[in-house]
Parts: C-alpha cells; structure tokens; sequence
C-alpha cells in the first residue's frame, strides 16, 4: 500500500463502483475536486468482502474523514437489492454466478464499510450519485449514465425520488438495458447503438415527465446531440466526474 497523500482531512472522498474501473477522487465541500482523478479496474470475482477490502485500501490511503460512495446496483434502506454486475465473477461479458448474487443481496454496504473504517460513510446507488453530481435543482431532472451499463435517476425540484434500478430489465429481444447500452454494444455498431438510445430516452422521459435530460458517465460525449432537436426538453451532457462531485451532496 502506498503512503496516505491526503490534502485536507475534511474532505471527503468520493468513490464511484464502475462494472469496469472504480474512480476515487478527494472533493471539497462543494464537490469540487480537489485532486486528480484514480482510476482502478475494478477487481473480480468481486464479493462483497472483496470489494470492501478494496474500497479500504483507498480509504486508508486518503486520510479523509468522510466517504461517498456509489454502488453499481440497487439499493434499498443501505441493503442490496441487486448487485448488478458485481454478480459476474469475470466482469460485464461472464455470466452471473447464483451462488456470487446471493451472497451480495442483502449485504449492508454502507454499514459494513462503515463499521471497517471507522468513519462516516455513505452508500448510495450511482445513478443517484451522478444526479447529485449534475442537476440543477429545479424541475423534473432526468438523469442517464452510459458506461460499461446503464442507469437512470430521477431528481424532481432538487428532491431524488426512488425509482426502480433498469439495468438487468429487458429492452430489446431478450437483451437487458445493461447489454443494449453498454460499452461493448457501443463498440460493435455506433450508430445503432445511438439510434436505440434515442427510443430509450425518448420511453424514460414520457414514463417520468421529464424537463430535462442528463447524460453522464464515459460514453455521454459519444452521444448524437441532434438526434434530440425539437423536443420540449433539453439535453445536458455532463462529465465523466459529475459522479464524484456528487459525493458532497450525501453530508449537506
């Protein structure tokens, strides 16, 4: 382990579990970032134990006295729901293991992580943290992370409502939101994958009544702007770390 290269202790640290990469990134009390960004794979088989050894080890290394983090799955009350693709023993392309997906559902998260450090934690679903990372604070805000998966979060005047995490829901002829949108389908056709994304926002925004829609996550800047011109809402493309200034808004 290297040594602790801490700035401020009353910074918080800012994690962000990707099914691929796990960002860490001190921020201020503004969320403003206050180093640079470290980019981690994130390890697999990846059990909770496993994963909270692994969050520790940077936890310990920043000195910070409080930790913001977001879970790639669903979450309810601080338990796990569903682990997404924490449940794939090889990461997003393996199959979920039974055995791994039980062991996560139910786990305590943020208790356990909290109980091992010694410090003030909070755990919360991604996508909810990238909405506190990038909306605005008024009206019916929809957010859409594209990474490795897919998420969404709904944040209504400033307030997040709890809806349901869509990553594993079927949307196309057997294939779940997680593998339409992921990066891998991304990869193989572009423009396909832009197209179907189009249909998928387009259902989320008349499900929720959205005003506004953001894009997040690493593929957001791959995203065909003007496939949305004429709608009656507007499209705001965030940055890959909208999630981690969001780790600020957990204490306020």
């Amino acid at each position: 382990m290297s040594e602790p290269h801490v700035i401020v202790r009353d910074a918080i640290l800012a994690v962000d579990i990707g099914a691929t990469t796990t960002k860490f990134a001190a921020v201020d009390e503004q969320g403003q970032l206050i180093e640079e960004v470290r980019r981690v794979p994130t390890p697999y088989p990846c059990s909770p134990e496993r994963l909270v050894d692994f969050v520790l080890e940077y936890v310990e290394q920043s000195g910070c006295a409080r930790v913001g983090v977001g879970f790639p799955g669903a979450l309810r009350d601080g338990l796990v729901l569903e682990p997404g693709n924490l449940s794939r023993p090889g990461g997003f392309t393996s199959p979920i293991d039974p055995a791994l997906h039980e062991a996560w559902q139910g786990t305590d998260i943020e208790r356990t992580l909290r109980e091992a450090s010694g410090l003030e934690v909070r755990v919360v679903n991604d996508a909810t943290l990238a909405a506190l990372g990038c909306c605005e604070g008024r009206g019916r805000e929809l957010v859409f992370t594209l990474g490795t998966g897919f998420g969404i979060a709904l944040v209504v005047d400033d307030a997040n409502v709890r809806i349901r995490d869509v990553g594993n829901e079927v949307f196309l002829e057997g294939a779940t939101y997680d593998q339409v949108f992921g990066d891998h389908a991304r990869s193989r056709d572009q423009a396909l994958w832009n197209d179907r994304l189009v249909v998928a926002v387009l259902n989320f925004v008349a499900e929720f009544s959205a005003d506004v829609v953001h894009l997040g996550g690493g593929n957001s800047r791959r995203v065909d702007i003007a496939s949305f011109e004429g709608q009656p809402w507007r499209v705001v493309v965030n940055d890959n770390v909208a999630t981690l200034r969001g780790a600020a808004k957990l204490f306020h």
